[in-house]
């Protein structure tokens, strides 16, 4: 029999989480969308955003390094890096370790970064005050279709494209041909691309094909997100060199200044990122190109 106080979770119409809470820090609405701060039994400080775990204290790390430093460290040489998305700061955080001269972050909900910044400062740790550090409030996709600017690094770190939120149309063939165009000659786009598991694995698996039709090398890795009870699938698309092809060598030189900060990533976890199971292989090819006119719709 369940007692305490309890935070149901709807992954999917088959599939329900309950976390047991220990505390409430914040519920409320931005513009966008619902926002639950709450500190869980089993993993500490935990986002949810309309009803759905973001990001939890005890394994953010994973996520985020995982994220960022593959791409990162595919870029022979990051200057100007640019995140759609990323309210917590975390992923601006990881980019800021590196040596670039300019990190945008760019989040369409204002109010949801403020409420990070408020109650999730181990997240950002300082990084939405670092001078490289350029913050706009503003939809992702109308910023850089009319952005100018060259980048070398393209980190998607949205929200799943729920029916109706904010990110269903950043995620299709016409956006990521926008990204290719914005993209320096080495240029490095990943996105946060959802469940890798054996039976939810239909949003990898068009994100992958459409950034097939765009992009000369597209790779899938994929992370153990323990708050996520899952794999967390991640895809990487290049227009210079592989990521697999990497040197150990040179990771861990350009690691090397922040390496003790790092405690998910290493030079050898790399390439082996990339190494997937005979299943999600067989998969992914059999994906949809998605379109502005057959968007996606995460599982609800």
């Amino acid at each position: 029999m369940l007692e305490g106080t309890w935070y149901l979770e709807k992954h999917t119409e088959s599939l329900l989480y309950l976390h047991k809470i220990r505390s409430h820090i914040y519920h409320g609405k931005t513009a966008y969308q619902k926002v639950d701060i709450v500190e869980i039994e089993a993993f500490g400080k935990t986002l949810f955003l309309d009803g759905k775990i973001q990001s939890a204290q005890i394994d953010e790390f994973v996520y985020h390094e995982a994220l960022v430093h593959p791409a990162m460290l595919t870029h022979p040489d990051p200057k100007n890096v640019i995140i759609l998305g990323g309210g917590e700061g975390a992923t601006l955080r990881e980019v800021l370790r590196h040596p670039v001269e300019r990190a945008t972050m760019v989040d369409i909900d204002e109010q949801l970064v403020k409420l990070c910044e408020a109650y999730l400062p181990e997240w950002h740790a300082g990084a939405f005050y670092d001078e490289r550090a350029n913050l706009v409030f503003a939809d992702a996709r109308s910023y850089l279709e009319n952005s100018d600017e060259t980048y070398d690094v393209i980190i998607s770190d949205l929200t799943e494209p729920l029916e109706g939120g904010p990110s269903v149309l950043l995620f299709t063939r016409e956006f990521y041909t926008t990204a290719y165009e914005r993209l320096s000659e080495d240029g490095v786009l990943v996105v946060q691309s959802a469940s890798a598991d054996p039976y939810y694995n239909d949003f990898v698996r068009d994100v992958y094909v459409t950034l097939k039709s765009v992009f000369p090398k597209v790779k899938v890795f994929r992370a153990p997100v323990f708050s996520f009870q899952m794999d967390w699938a991640f895809t990487l698309a290049t227009k210079g060199r592989d990521p697999e092809e990497v040197p150990v060598e040179e990771i861990g030189r350009r690691i090397a200044p922040f390496t003790d900060k790092l405690r998910f990533y290493t030079p050898e976890l790399h390439s082996a990122l990339f190494k997937l199971p005979k299943f999600l292989k067989e998969v992914l090819p059999k994906g949809r190109v998605i379109t502005d006119e057959n968007p996606p719709v995460w599982l609800s």
